[in-house]
């Protein structure tokens, strides 16, 4: 059976996932993952992706990605990383082959709230794997380049961020009240299916809007909203 295209939107953020082949450790090292982030913070810039957050686990990696209007690009940021991350950890290890699953995972996420949602189950990652107690105890996610406690900010801050309040410092305070808040029931699993699935990351509206730009049906999911007391 033929895989279903990838639903990549001009100037939106996509959600997008990619796994270690047969999940093996792609980051052994805090090395490996500053290469990557390196190899991350040059592309973006070489392919006019942005890079709104990221979060890079043992095995796999969440970013938040918005290309401009060259959908094209983030594909080719995306196979650039990969074979980066392959060459490096096979000129360590002295080996050959794969190093990723062959397809990366991605969900075009509506703005407005969806975004931040989408940030904030990035950002818990580690926090849900039980790998620390909170977001800032992780060293390789942006949550602390976001919030101002690293030396370098390379994030790039989406309108909708910027709207939470007039100054960086008052955007900080919100967004981590934000991430600490209770998770509304559902808004995981709304989150991890729509990845999960290829689908939109967004409301009714959103995926009939889609659907109606890109010409075709996307296969609709059980609809959910994140929670917006926090505004």
């Amino acid at each position: 059976m033929p895989r279903k295209g990838r639903v990549v939107l001009p100037n939106y953020p996509h959600h997008v996932v990619q796994r270690g082949h047969n999940r093996q450790v792609v980051f052994a090292t805090d090395a490996d993952i500053q290469h990557y982030l390196d190899d991350l913070r040059e592309l973006k810039e070489a392919c006019g992706v942005k890079v709104y957050g990221y979060c890079l686990m043992t095995n796999h990696v969440h970013l938040l990605l918005a290309p401009g209007e060259a959908v094209a690009k983030l594909g080719q940021l995306m196979k650039a990383l990969a074979a980066r991350m392959t060459r490096y950890r096979n000129r360590l290890e002295r080996r050959s082959g794969t190093l990723w699953e062959n397809r990366y995972k991605s969900s075009p996420v509506q703005t407005d709230a969806y975004l931040l949602a989408c940030l904030r189950y990035i950002e818990l990652n580690p926090v849900r794997a039980k790998m620390v107690t909170a977001p800032e105890d992780y060293a390789w996610s942006g949550y602390r380049m976001r919030l101002g406690q690293t030396a370098e900010n390379w994030l790039d801050d989406d309108p909708y961020y910027l709207s939470l309040a007039r100054t960086a410092s008052q955007r900080q305070i919100r967004y981590a009240r934000f991430v600490q808040d209770a998770i509304p029931a559902g808004e995981w699993d709304l989150i991890r299916e729509a990845l999960q699935r290829g689908q939109l990351t967004g409301s009714k509206h959103f995926v009939d809007e889609v659907e109606r730009i890109i010409g075709r049906r996307i296969e609709h999911r059980r609809q959910g909203r994140p929670a917006r007391e926090w505004v």
